[in-house]
């Protein structure tokens, strides 16, 4: 019996059912070891070259040596701390840097906009379309960031949930067609899909209200016209939506979308929550993504590649709107947690943020990023399957559009198990499955994004070969 073998019939003896998938014919999961930059071991010593950046957590590269270095630094200094009684030192500087990269950002960028334009009326110019008016009147107030620590992205989206309620004392919202906001008992009501929501809906409370995601401008009409019926019951307090939709297949609305939601949150006292819990810290060739459309939200969700492998995440409005929403502690949190703010994950999100600054890689995401776009469209143009291919930044995804739900399943999963065997982590995404995804860590260097989409494409020369070419990983 071979190592992973051995510690799959491990997992399958101790942990629960319903976790690990273990493909009975031996050629999925692997076992990981070890992992470095954009590679990973398995237990068995094969090498394999990571295009998930691990659920997108590993940004600035797996183990990337200044990480590790504050991790450790701060372990041998102070390993805990006490969430929501006695601080440390780094929990505010990262509440702080946190603030920094959103609405403080965000209203200098603001106010610079404002000047260009100023300039271009007075000398007789037009103001560029792509300069739109600020759409929140939270934003438009200036002032800094307020943040919630907490430990996965699911609770960072809960939190903003609460504020919402808080704020607006509507317990309504809205949420899209294909959204997953995680498995938590308050998010599990915005998770669209049926097997994460279905067996528990007795125990959910049924707040949350779905509409279609726009597919193109054709959409965007119908659906912006839907939000706006349930926002005038005047029961819905918050519209939830991800940039990107990163599990839902790596869907991109148009780019009107989010500004929509934004004028409909204004007109009916609604607040405008971004979940950019995968979309964050570069991902899409943005800080955010939200920051392609030209839109600030009331209230942003953070986590993955927050900290580049430690479980903290944040939800960040502006101090307005928090202090609004959250009394003042007269020594009992409402909303806490034994690990809220972790001086570890701290340490490791503010040297993560740094080498994202030092590496450039906002900037790189969104060139390589591009090229992949296109590398894929040309390399898959003349394939014998029917494909689509879209996405932001290093935030690709290839669909299979062709054949039946189940058909098209189980051509991504052989080609994805294709991939494994040729040495790159790949993963499905989309409700069926139907979505090959590309999320490196950042750091990717453009040759070893180019062998991967050569070998991808390859395979699609011969799909009906696949399932016989399927070996033992």
């Amino acid at each position: 019996m071979t190592r992973t073998a051995a510690i799959l019939e491990q997992l399958r003896r101790y942990e629960s059912r319903n976790i690990t998938f273990v493909d009975p014919k031996g050629s999925w999961p692997i076992v990981w070891s070890r992992a470095r930059g954009v590679h990973v071991w398995d237990v068995e010593g094969r090498k394999y070259l990571d295009l998930t950046a691990a659920f997108g957590v590993a940004a600035a590269g797996h183990a990337n040596p200044r990480v590790i270095r504050a991790a450790q630094r701060q372990m041998g200094q102070l390993l805990h701390a006490m969430g929501d009684v006695h601080p440390h030192a780094l929990k505010a500087r990262l509440a702080r840097t946190l603030s920094e990269l959103t609405f403080e950002r965000w209203a200098q960028e603001l106010a610079a906009n404002r000047t260009h334009s100023a300039t271009r009326r007075s000398s007789g110019g037009r103001t560029p379309k792509h300069v739109s008016p600020e759409r929140s009147a939270h934003a438009r107030a200036g002032g800094h960031g307020k943040v919630i620590f907490c430990n996965s992205g699911f609770e960072a989206v809960e939190a903003a949930l609460k504020t919402a309620l808080l704020v607006t004392k509507k317990a309504g919202v809205i949420a899209f067609e294909g959204a997953y906001h995680g498995t938590g008992y308050g998010t599990l009501n915005t998770t669209h899909r049926q097997e994460f929501r279905g067996p528990f809906r007795s125990q959910l409370a049924a707040f949350g209200q779905f509409v279609p995601f726009p597919a193109g401008t054709v959409d965007l009409d119908r659906v912006l016209t839907r939000v706006q019926q349930r926002l005038r019951r005047r029961t819905v307090g918050a519209v939830l939506v991800e940039p990107v939709q990163a599990r839902g297949g790596i869907r991109v609305a148009p780019p009107s979308f989010l500004a929509g939601l934004r004028d409909l949150c204004n007109e009916h006292e609604a607040l405008l929550i971004v979940d950019e819990v995968f979309t964050g810290f570069g991902r899409t060739g943005a800080w955010f993504g939200c920051d392609h459309f030209g839109v600030r939200p009331d209230l942003i969700c953070l986590g993955k590649a927050l900290t580049g492998g430690f479980p903290l995440s944040a939800c960040v409005g502006t101090a307005r709107l928090m202090d609004a929403a959250w009394p003042l502690c007269q020594g009992e949190a409402i909303h806490t947690s034994t690990y809220l703010g972790h001086p570890v994950g701290c340490a490791m999100a503010m040297a993560q943020i740094d080498e994202i600054k030092r590496g450039d890689l906002v900037a790189h995401s969104r060139d390589l990023g591009a090229w992949l776009l296109t590398a894929l469209q040309s390399g898959l143009a003349g394939a014998p399957i029917r494909t689509s291919v879209r996405g932001l930044g290093l935030m690709v995804g290839v669909e299979i559009t062709e054949r039946k739900e189940a058909h098209v399943t189980r051509q991504t999963w052989m080609l994805i198990k294709q991939m494994l065997h040729r040495g790159y982590l790949i993963l499905p995404e989309g409700a069926h499955g139907q979505v090959a995804a590309f999320t490196p860590p950042l750091v990717i260097r453009p040759a070893q994004l180019a062998g991967a989409v050569q070998t991808f494409c390859e395979l699609f020369d011969g799909p009906m070969r696949l399932s016989r070419r399927e070996g033992r990983v």
